[in-house]
């Protein structure tokens, strides 16, 4: 039985997938990274793998991996991610796996977008662009059925672009970014310090508070325009909106379809599909396993 692995070194859990060639799931494990500054979390990648392995009584015949940071463009390590995952940078994980073929790397929001499109909210499309919206806003670009990387792989990393040239300058030195309108990482700053969580401001503009609404309102319109915009840049079928602050729902999708109805240019009346993502913490495991299958081909 030919099956890839794929696995997803996400900040707080390792999501690991054996699959078919066609997506079916044979096998699924969930570990805690254990990211305290150690190495713990990779041996809890080999976990992760290893007891797949043993459960389906035969060893993987491609593995793929997504992770945080800038993958090197030959997909073999992660070329940069400071100050978390210790040893992560410059891991060639054909050696660390032993394998007998590369061991193709993955950013982790590239990695999802693939699963996306293979298995997920976005089947079949060759022009796609995801935004996860969380702590931060992470995202990644599908052109002509290729996956966007650029010069040095920092392609997709649509959270930094800039909406307010005088605005604050986000971690990426990116004043006004999209990041900074709508990211949980700002939320004490916008609400100045009334909310702790997206999902309580969500909360309290659900309950006719005024001033939780109109924050809320403001951090979508600010996701509309840079949706509008990526949609004039990139030309894609298809958006998908994923990430913690997408479980909002009706509460993030009919105001940002309303603002979308005002800003996106439609030729024709041609107008993007926005869908909220289908494969939820699965998405990097799919995409890191169909890299694989489709890295060797």
């Amino acid at each position: 039985m030919k099956y890839a692995l794929g696995i997803d070194i996400g900040g707080t859990n390792i999501k690991g997938l054996a699959v078919t060639p066609k997506g079916r799931v044979l096998a699924e494990r969930t570990l805690a990274t254990e990211d305290g500054g150690g190495k713990k979390w990779l041996a809890n990648v080999n976990l992760t793998s290893d007891s797949m392995s043993e459960e389906l009584r035969e060893a993987p015949t491609w593995i793929g991996l997504a992770a945080p940071g800038i993958a090197a463009p030959d997909q073999r390590s992660i070329r940069y991610m400071p100050e978390r995952l210790p040893g992560l940078e410059g891991l060639v994980w054909r050696r660390f796996f032993r394998a007998a073929q590369p061991v193709p790397i993955l950013n982790d929001a590239k990695a999802a977008l693939l699963g996306e499109v293979w298995r997920g909210a976005a089947v079949g499309a060759s022009d796609a662009i995801l935004l996860t919206l969380g702590t931060g806003v992470g995202g990644a670009a599908l052109v002509d059925g290729r996956l966007l990387h650029g010069h040095i792989g920092r392609a997709g990393h649509l959270g930094h672009i800039s909406l307010d040239p005088a605005g604050p300058l986000d971690i990426a030195g990116t004043p006004g970014s999209l990041e900074e309108a709508i990211g949980g990482c700002t939320l004490k700053a916008r609400t100045k310090g009334r909310y702790e969580s997206t999902q309580d401001l969500i909360a309290a503009s659900r309950h006719d508070d005024p001033e939780a609404r109109a924050v809320w309102l403001k951090s979508v319109q600010a996701l509309a325009a840079a949706i509008a915009s990526l949609i004039n840049v990139l030309d894609p079928e298809v958006v998908i909106i994923g990430g913690g602050i997408a479980k909002a729902g009706p509460a993030l999708f009919r105001p940002l379809k309303e603002f979308l109805a005002r800003f996106e240019w439609r030729p024709g009346g041609q107008r993007a599909r926005i869908v909220p993502a289908k494969l939820g913490d699965r998405a990097g495991a799919f995409g890191a396993a169909w890299n694989a299958l489709h890295s060797q081909k």
